[in-house]
């Protein structure tokens, strides 16, 4: 007897056909997921309207990041940060977006004091949204976020890290300021205030805000971790040029590094030089 098709009903197709059209599912969610994130993340023209020299290099391991940027101001203040959320892909990407709206939300409302202030309101978001209690067997998600507030006036930065240092070049001398061991989020430990760093900004002065995807990247001869010591010479020899060489020659070392080996995680470096008021 010969097979019949039902009206109404589909044809059957075959399991490898199945695999692909779900893969072409999956593929286009991820990429309008990729555009959602992006329109997230602040557009060129605003950043350039508070830090005229930046560069981003901004590479997510994946079509969508957990690594964000973000840029803001109010009256004479700058803000800037740079956050790297637990995993990478669409789990990272969700939690750069909480992130991001977070930090919409404590500087709409203007109840902070101070970079510190910032994360300690950020994690208080983070484990309320994630229903973090401090149990044993929960996820323990969370974000490292760098933290700057830039003074216009006073030509002051007041910086918070949550695992995540800040540097800062002059003269060729490179100064690293130490975030607190502790993300934003549930932790190992029990939480504390995350703790402030002022820091007397001067005209060309450059900042260096990153993930640690760059310095975790597997490569060279031997296969290893690039490190943060290569890391900071590297910076420390581009410092001088224009954003936009920073920018070429970053991705160049890190290409070459990287050679045939997958990218581990979610790169970015966000760099800018300070100008003071005339």
């Amino acid at each position: 007897m010969k097979n019949e098709i039902i009206p109404g009903n589909k044809i059957p197709t075959k399991p490898d056909e199945d695999y692909h059209r779900q893969q072409r599912e999956i593929a286009e969610s991820l990429k309008y997921a990729s555009y959602i994130q992006q329109a997230m993340l602040p557009v060129g023209s605003l950043i350039s309207k508070y830090l005229p020299d930046h560069f981003i290099f901004y590479q997510p391991r994946d079509l969508v990041s957990g690594d964000f940027y973000y840029v803001s101001g109010q009256d004479d203040k700058i803000f800037l940060a740079v956050g790297d959320c637990t995993g990478h892909g669409v789990p990272g990407a969700f939690m750069s977006i909480l992130g991001i709206t977070f930090l919409n939300q404590i500087l709409a409302q203007q109840s902070y004091t101070g970079a510190s202030s910032v994360l300690n309101q950020m994690r208080e978001h983070v484990m309320r949204a994630l229903q973090q209690t401090g149990d044993d067997n929960e996820q323990k998600d969370g974000i490292d976020l760098t933290c700057c507030i830039l003074d216009t006036r006073n030509n002051a930065l007041d910086f918070a890290g949550a695992f995540s240092p800040l540097y800062i070049i002059r003269d060729y001398q490179l100064t690293e300021i130490q975030g607190d061991k502790m993300p934003v989020g549930i932790g190992a430990e029990e939480e504390r205030s995350f703790t402030g760093h002022s820091f007397q900004l001067q005209d060309n002065d450059m900042l260096y805000l990153f993930s640690d995807g760059y310095i975790d990247q597997f490569g060279g001869a031997d296969g290893k971790k690039f490190k943060y010591k290569p890391f900071r010479n590297l910076i420390l020899s581009i410092s001088d040029l224009s954003m936009e060489e920073q920018k070429s020659r970053l991705m160049h070392v890190f290409t070459g590094w990287k050679g045939n080996l997958r990218q581990l995680d979610d790169v970015l470096v966000f760099g800018c030089r300070y100008h003071t008021r005339v």
